[in-house]
């Protein structure tokens, strides 16, 4: 088989119809001009918005949050004009594939529901913005920083530094702790018990030269100490501190605690340990039953001897 009956066998294949959309004749050829004119317009669309776009957001001070949220906007947006062109350019008419969608879209909506709830959520969160790329959230008793939002879910990198896969629906329906939202400045609070022999006074100033000492607490607000109650054997007092960076919590959590023992041990303040009273008295008498009773009786004859 020389060359041109190669190209000529090779052209009927890419020329035979396989399908006729609105009239149009649907081939391979077709369809592989289809995904390289699609794919080409995703390309180009992925540099410039990786190249052009980012670059001017971020001399525009646009914050990292909103810019993710325009560039995904933006990627979606150039998927939909790309894919309106690869159809106009294989010469298909969108009249007859709206009809086609239209008839489709009833089977389709009852076997991916949970992909177009995801899909759905993920637009209302890059539109709303209740979460944004970069924010620490816990949700499900699940800690981390927002580090993707896709159409179908969103990546949760934890303090771990595991990435956790969460649906976007879980963000809309589920109530979500946003630890940077809106204002990123938080306040934590530090439960600790003290010894009823303990001087209140020092107790307090303890607590707050604690809370005034670490450098990444607030001074306003002032750190404030409450008595909160009197507990079976201490005073039951709490700690309550500003922070700007909520995701240091943990951190600060960890040196204020530090701290109170270090206060409290240098001014004798004494730290409790649980107490309690254990009172023992003399077991009662316990009845014996028939069968010791019995052992216990002398025989007939055991009577008997005794009586002579």
């Amino acid at each position: 088989m020389d060359l041109k009956e190669i190209l000529t066998f090779a052209g009927s294949v890419l020329n035979y119809e396989l399908f006729r959309v609105s009239d149009t004749p649907v081939t391979l050829l077709t369809i592989i001009l289809f995904f390289l004119v699609l794919s080409s317009i995703i390309i180009l669309g992925g540099l410039f918005r990786k190249q052009i776009l980012r670059r001017l957001l971020e001399r525009m001070g646009v914050a990292e949050g909103q810019r993710y949220t325009l560039q995904r906007i933006f990627s979606y947006l150039f998927f939909f004009v790309g894919l309106l062109i690869a159809f106009q350019f294989v010469g298909i008419n969108l009249s007859g594939l709206v009809v086609i969608f239209g008839a489709l879209s009833v089977g389709i909506g009852f076997g991916l529901q949970n992909v177009t709830a995801n899909f759905i959520s993920g637009l209302i969160i890059l539109f709303e913005r209740p979460i944004q790329v970069g924010d620490r959230v816990t949700i499900n008793d699940l800690e981390g920083d927002v580090d993707k939002i896709k159409m179908r879910a969103t990546t949760i990198k934890t303090i771990d530094n595991i990435s956790i896969i969460v649906p976007n629906l879980d963000f809309v329906s589920n109530a979500v702790i946003n630890w940077s939202h809106d204002d990123p400045k938080v306040r934590i609070s530090l439960d600790v018990g003290v010894s009823y022999a303990s001087d209140l006074d020092t107790v307090l100033r303890s607590l707050r030269e604690a809370a005034e000492e670490e450098p990444r607490v607030l001074t306003d607000p002032k750190p404030d100490v409450l008595l909160v109650e009197f507990g079976d054997s201490a005073w039951n007092m709490r700690l309550r501190a500003w922070i700007a960076n909520p995701k240091e919590h943990r951190e600060i959590r960890s040196a204020l605690n530090c701290a109170i023992v270090h206060k409290f041990r240098a001014n004798n303040v004494e730290i409790p340990f649980p107490q309690r009273d254990l009172h023992l008295r003399s077991p009662l008498p316990l009845p014996l039953d028939d069968r010791a009773l019995a052992d216990k009786q002398p025989s007939s004859g055991e009577q008997a001897s005794g009586d002579h």
